[in-house]
This record gives C-alpha cells, sequence and structure tokens, in this order.
C-alpha cells in the first residue's frame, strides 16, 4: 500500500460525525511489556465520546500489531503498558507509514514505559524529537479547556503531567502523555477508585484528543 492509497483510505475513514461502526484501537507490541493494561479504558472513552461528541464509535475496540496491515484500517491507534517496548525494523517502518499517510498515535505512560517507547519511537522517526506542547495548543482547547495542558491523574512520580508531541510537517501525528495516566483514569471507576471529577478530566482529555484527531485528518 503505497502512500497515497494510506492517505486516501485513511481520508475517507474520518470524520467526527460519519464513524458508524468505526473502532478505536489498541497496539499491541513486542518486547515484554503490557500493551493489554487498562482493558476497560478504551471502551469507557468510546462511550463517553458518544455521549458528548455525537460519535458513534463501537465500544469493543480493536487489537492491531505494530506491523500489520490492518493497521491503516484504524485512524486513531491508543498504546499503552509499563515497561518495555521493542519494534523490529519492519514494524517501524510500518508504523511510520501509517502515521505519515494520515494516521495518529496516542501513546500514554501507565508509568514505567518512558524510557523504552522513546527508543522505540526513535527507531520509527530517527529525524524527529519529542517537543513539549505548549498549553495554547489546541488539542488542549477542544470541546473542553485544559488551560494547564493535560490533567495529573495518578501521582506516580509526583511530576508534573506533560504532554510530548512528534510533528511531520506542521501536524501532530503522534500524542504521548507522561506522568498523566489518563488511560487509568478512563478505566471502569472500581479498578482505580478514582474520584468522580479525576474521572471526568480524564475522559474530557480523551475527547479532546478524539475531537482533535477527527477534525485535523
Amino acid at each position: 500500500m503505497n502512500r497515497i492509497h494510506i492517505l486516501l483510505f485513511i481520508i475517507c475513514s474520518l470524520s467526527l460525525n460519519a464513524q458508524d461502526g468505526m473502532k478505536l484501537a489498541l497496539l499491541k507490541y513486542n518486547g515484554g511489556g503490557d500493551w493489554y493494561a487498562n482493558p476497560s479504558a478504551l471502551p469507557n472513552l468510546a462511550l463517553f465520546c458518544n455521549e458528548e461528541l455525537n460519535t458513534h464509535f463501537e465500544r469493543d475496540y480493536a487489537t492491531v500489531e505494530v506491523g500489520s496491515a490492518e493497521l491503516f484500517s484504524y485512524p486513531f491507534l491508543h498504546m499503552t503498558g509499563h515497561g518495555n517496548v521493542i519494534f523490529s525494523d519492519q514494524e517501524a517502518e510500518n508504523l511510520r507509514n501509517y502515521l505519515i499517510g494520515g494516521g495518529f498515535l496516542h501513546i500514554d505512560d501507565n508509568y514505567g514505559m518512558d524510557p523504552y517507547v522513546r527508543v522505540a519511537m526513535k527507531k520509527v522517526f530517527p529525524d524527529l524529537e519529542f517537543i513539549e506542547l505548549p498549553f495554547e495548543h489546541e488539542i488542549f482547547h477542544q470541546k473542553y479547556d485544559f488551560k494547564t495542558g493535560v490533567p495529573k491523574i495518578h501521582k506516580h512520580d509526583d511530576k508534573a503531567a506533560q504532554a510530548f508531541g512528534l510533528l511531520w510537517e506542521g501536524r501532530l501525528i503522534c500524542l504521548y502523555t507522561y506522568e498523566s495516566d489518563l488511560g487509568d483514569g478512563w478505566e471502569d471507576p472500581d479498578v482505580h477508585k478514582d474520584p468522580q471529577d479525576v474521572r471526568l478530566r480524564a475522559l474530557r482529555m480523551g475527547a479532546n484528543i478524539i475531537s482533535y484527531v477527527f477534525k485535523e485528518s
């Protein structure tokens, strides 16, 4: 599949108000990290977006491997975990083509994957560096307004939550949320027993990400 076909396929798939039967997708990777963490996160995010953004996502999410051609069937990919991440040369090339072609990857550090995912993404884009997104970036100002950027959901090392991005020709193709743990906030209430206002902040930031991705693409 060449880049033109990738771009056309994804553009035809993308519309904030026209994604009947579309699924959010979870990225499955190698290296031993728990890519499958937070199993209730994406279903809850899909439901929240359907209610608040008038989207029509299926609650069940897709699981796609980094090197699979199925990657190109999903405009939005979510990646999470606590540990090691390894991309083969073929997987790195496949993910690069997907992102250059119009796809979007949200990486959410579930605590502990930071040193590994940075190395893995450097293999995908040797020529790019993660940059911290300013609070004024429009991803923080979609339906919901986050004046101080990505919200802090779980304490972890008690560092400030940060949002980093990879930009390709001026387009944000990868959002990396660090020391925030949005995915934990998207999970069922009884999993982490977060206060409702904390879960709501996480879900609203997730809805902002979805809104930004579908409007920009």
